[in-house]
């Protein structure tokens, strides 16, 4: 087998996640940043200089063993937390499974490493009351304040992600059948239904947006736009968040997948069952959907006081 750089490789695999994974260009920037990490800690175990680019070329994929895996979970034992280190060491694992696959190394080093145990976090969730206030703190008559109310109403009234929201052209909207045409992670589509209230709150804000400023839903293009009139961007809608979450002085502070979490809460304690709500959310893994079992258990206790009759 012919010696293969290790930063070569590195490079070819996040191509890789591009072209053969679809995965998101954040995606892969975070991938990269673990890797490049985990490159010049490996660089440095070998006697070359982590900040020299010729010297950490120099590093070969077998020069890596288990020991050096081990030694940068080490390090970052010291500064990280599990759910932090267990990412991590994730990402290397898809990269030397990557190798392997490929031939491109003949040993995995993180083949017999146990990915650190770590309790999951419960997902921070507004009440519907609290929701509620928040949508109606986004009142404001001008085509900003219109495209805020219809950015959140559908955030909410559809559980889809941030990034897939900001992804939303005219024609992805179904005013007919009530659903979106959604492309979420790794490029697959699917069909969710939003519900009248956001698509109502759609429809006003491009009457608004077509009025104003002549763009209307006869071409397609993005279908929440920035004050220049290019797309919004997933950062815009946080920010956008961040100050209405200020004006209404909500006591939790909640990002927008903080809103796909309520949604999930929300469809949960109404009698949704987990394979639905599964469906709606895009998850691959049921196990991913079963976190938000969790936050609703004061309802499964309730039901379970009033119906049981051996309470």
């Amino acid at each position: 087998m012919t010696r293969t750089g290790l930063l070569e490789q590195i490079d070819f695999f996040l191509q890789a996640l591009a072209s053969e994974k679809g995965y998101s260009t954040h995606t892969i920037r975070a991938y990269g940043h673990d890797l490049a990490e985990f490159a010049g800690y490996a660089a440095r175990e070998a006697g070359l200089s982590a900040e020299g680019e010729a010297d950490k070329r120099s590093l070969g994929v077998d020069d890596i063993d288990n020991l050096t895996v081990r030694g940068y979970l080490g390090l970052l034992h010291r500064k990280n937390e599990k759910v932090t280190i267990a990412r991590k060491l994730s990402v290397l694992r898809s990269f030397f499974r990557h190798l392997v696959k490929h031939r491109l190394t003949d040993e995995d080093p993180t083949a017999a490493i146990l990915t650190p145990k770590h309790s999951r976090r419960m997902p921070s969730y507004l009440s519907v009351d609290d929701m509620f206030r928040l949508l109606d703190q986004t009142a404001d008559d001008t085509v900003l304040g219109l495209r805020n109310r219809a950015l959140f109403e559908t955030l909410y009234g559809s559980g889809i992600r941030v990034s897939e929201l900001t992804g939303l052209n005219v024609f992805d909207v179904d005013f007919s059948s009530g659903c979106l045409r959604v492309s979420g992670k790794g490029g697959r589509e699917r069909i969710v239904p939003v519900g009248e209230k956001a698509l109502k709150r759609i429809q006003i804000y491009r009457d608004r947006l077509f009025a104003e400023a002549g763009i209307g839903m006869a071409v397609d293009g993005p279908l929440y736009l920035n004050k220049n009139k290019g797309r919004l961007s997933s950062r815009s809608v946080a920010r956008i968040l961040e100050a209405l979450i200020r004006k209404c002085s909500l006591a939790v502070p909640i990002s927008p997948h903080g809103i796909r979490h309520s949604f999930a809460t929300h469809m949960l304690d109404a009698g949704a069952d987990l394979r639905t709500v599964q469906e709606l959310l895009g998850h691959k893994s049921l196990s991913t959907t079963q976190k938000y079992t969790h936050v609703s258990i004061d309802r499964l206790m309730a039901a379970y006081d009033n119906a049981h009759p051996r309470r």
